[in-house]
């Protein structure tokens, strides 16, 4: 197989740049006698992380695009305990995961008022490692009529939207144990019949379905690769794709793209050379995101964007299923958002922190990008496209707005800063209703941007 470094003479960057609650702990701080909550409609969905397409984009077009402490915040949540996930929604209520007391929680914020509903504990909580961690980083994923969470400790559990536990197992004593140098950020994939978890790391590495209605083992497909020490650990979350019509779980991590049938986790296509040269510390954070045929694959810590015809892969084609390959680009902890045959993605190294660039998908080419405020801040969070806009979060809660983006120059037309500015804000904002859901490192918001 053709290295990288091959395709890389190919594809220059040159040639491509153009009060209190019902659930314990809880304390609420608002409606702020400034802003009128929107109503929730009950068939609101958001219910995986990266939302039911897994490519960061709401549906409406009606979303705040200026807000702040004291103007345009429907309520505010203070949270009891420390975590990174990213709410979940499916009809009146927000699903989030923290620790607390030594224990795992899954809770239901009531998205009208920022009350609790119940928060039920799901096993130990094993804390973190990284300043930016917790043991509750992945975000929950829902089906509507159960909720179901995964955390650093192993535990994966099936809550009902009323709080009963259904099922619970700890993947680490069935599988074997977590050898993540770092914590643990995969969040589970919602199938028709399955919760998906990859695990990649540098001691057993695999990828398993779960039964959702009974906790039972579906398939359980080995993910062994050769890739050195690091390098063979990823936080990456793996998503559904459609390939030649057939459903197939894409996972990215360990150096390379592979591809899964969603029946049997059979692997029917491999990419391997995303680390030509065998760096050791090359660990996969930022998911890959996929349009149609086409999966983009950030990589080497933000410093690569690869895309990938799906079906070319599986028919065997190789590096020759490389549509475009960058090295000018990328993005090492964000995950790229995607609509329309467009490409949006927020750079966070130190040589482009801060940069909003959007592409084309089919082509790699830059259409066009607005540079942020220089600021010392980093970002974690995902971009959202929401409405007409691009929403970007650093890591001090300000969220940055870009728009209009269907217009031929883009610019920042917002920037939205909140009183919880402690680091760090890495969870993702989501839509809800016609107004958006921010975590913080210590509140939840509600923001509709609407004075009373």
């Amino acid at each position: 197989m053709r290295k990288l470094s091959v395709i890389r003479r190919t594809f220059t960057a040159a040639s491509l740049t153009a009060a209190s609650l019902v659930g314990p702990g809880f304390a609420i701080l608002g409606p702020l006698g400034t802003a009128t909550p929107t109503p929730c409609v009950a068939d609101e969905l958001w219910p995986q992380w990266r939302g039911g397409n897994q490519n960061g984009v709401a549906s409406g077009d009606d979303f705040p695009t200026q807000w702040s402490e004291s103007k345009g915040v429907d309520w505010k949540v203070k949270l009891p305990g420390s975590g990174g996930s990213t709410p979940v929604i499916a009809g009146s209520h927000a699903y989030l995961t923290y620790g607390a007391d030594d224990q795992n929680h899954l809770a239901a914020i009531d998205l009208e008022t920022g009350k609790t509903s119940w928060a039920v504990p799901l096993g130990n909580d094993r804390g973190n490692k990284h300043r930016k961690g917790s043991g509750s980083n992945p975000s929950a994923v829902t089906d509507g009529e159960h909720v179901y969470a995964y955390y650093r400790s192993g535990d994966l559990a099936c809550v009902d939207t009323d709080g009963n536990v259904k099922w619970q197992l700890n993947l680490q004593e069935k599988y074997g144990e977590d050898t993540l140098w770092w914590d643990l950020g995969t969040s589970p994939l919602l199938t028709d019949n399955a919760i998906i978890i990859a695990v990649m790391q540098s001691g057993p590495s695999y990828v398993v379905a779960i039964d959702k209605s009974t906790g039972d083992e579906l398939w359980w497909t080995e993910r062994m690769l050769d890739a050195p020490e690091e390098a063979a650990q990823s936080y990456a979350t793996p998503l559904n794709v459609t390939v030649d019509g057939k459903p197939m779980i894409a996972v990215m991590g360990a150096d390379h793209l592979t591809l899964h049938n969603a029946a049997d986790g059979k692997q029917v296509g491999i990419l391997g050379g995303f680390n030509p040269d065998g760096e050791k510390f090359f660990r996969s954070i930022s998911s890959p995101v996929a349009l149609g045929e086409i999966i983009v694959c950030p990589y080497a810590r933000g410093a690569t964007l690869t895309a990938v015809n799906m079906k070319m892969l599986v028919e065997g084609k190789g590096d020759d299923a490389i549509v475009w390959f960058r090295d000018d680009l990328g993005s090492d902890v964000p995950t790229p958002a995607a609509q329309n045959g467009k490409l949006y993605l927020i750079g966070d190294g130190k040589a482009n922190r801060g940069q909003v660039s959007c592409l084309d998908i089919e082509t790699g080419k830059v259409k066009w990008q607005v540079q942020l405020p220089k600021s010392r801040q980093g970002y974690s969070s995902s971009p959202l496209v929401a409405g007409n806009h691009l929403y970007v979060t650093q890591e001090d809660a300000v969220v940055f707005v870009v728009g209009p983006l269907d217009g031929e120059n883009p610019a920042l037309v917002a920037t939205n800063e909140l009183a919880d500015n402690e680091p760090f804000t890495v969870a993702s904002p989501v839509p809800a209703g016609d107004s958006l859901l921010i975590r913080t490192h210590d509140y939840l918001y509600r923001v509709s941007g609407k004075a009373k």
